[in-house]
């Protein structure tokens, strides 16, 4: 999962360590940074790197991305596994053109029946155009996929729509960070404000004020966490 990567690579002395037997490793458990998925091919160049997606509902594998399309699909989940339809639609259930967000939704003999005795929580997932995961994504014009947020998660700030996973991204992109998230808090003008918890890499120091500053310059005013 991301969190093992983020202490291997930030935690220990993986980049010290001869590996002469280790051939690939299998990242999956969350969306893991781009960035850190870059520092860890770059620290490890002669290993291969699976990165799947999956849901529990799916016994629990729905996609994966192949090593050698890693380096030119960076932040990609890949492509669906064989026997599973894997399409991003919008609210009326329609495919999303390239480029444009919608829900993941899944098809394929590996999709759970239902949850065990809880009609009313299967009907929210399952329905006739398949299992909806919950999490937001786009297709690009190779058909590879890239989540960019959960549909849940979205911190709803005035009149604009915001994915915390777009914000912990940039900020991991920040050499001093080991581990970011972001939520939404109350706000009594907005609705919502973006706030976000940092851990930062043993050694060295950071101000929140820099880090707000290295954010303003990388993504627009409204998606600048409030503190």
């Amino acid at each position: 999962v991301p969190s093992t990567f983020a202490i291997l690579l930030n935690r220990s002395k993986l980049g010290q360590i001869e590996l002469p037997r280790l051939r690939y490793l299998t990242q999956a458990g969350g969306a893991m940074a781009p960035e850190m998925t870059r520092r860890l091919i770059e620290l490890l160049p002669d290993k291969q790197l699976f990165v799947m997606y999956g849901a529990t509902e799916a016994s629990a594998r729905l996609s994966y991305l192949h090593p050698s399309d890693l380096p030119r699909k960076l932040g990609s989940i890949g492509k669906a596994i064989p026997g599973v339809d894997l399409r991003v639609l919008r609210d009326d259930a329609t495919p999303c053109a390239p480029g444009e967000i919608g829900e993941l939704v899944a098809r394929g003999e590996n999709i759970m029946s239902g949850y065990w005795n809880a009609p009313e929580e299967t009907a929210e997932v399952l329905d006739r155009a398949g299992f909806h995961t919950g999490d937001l994504a786009r297709v690009d014009d190779e058909g590879f996929l890239y989540i960019v947020g959960r549909k849940r998660e979205m911190i709803k700030c005035g009149a604009n729509r915001i994915s915390p996973l777009e914000i912990e991204q940039v900020l991991l992109e920040h050499e001093t960070l080991h581990e970011a998230a972001v939520v939404g808090i109350p706000d009594a003008i907005m609705g919502e404000a973006i706030l976000a918890f940092v851990a930062v890499r043993d050694g060295v120091e950071v101000t929140s004020e820099r880090l707000l500053s290295y954010l303003a310059a990388r993504l627009p005013e409204y998606k600048v966490p409030k503190e």
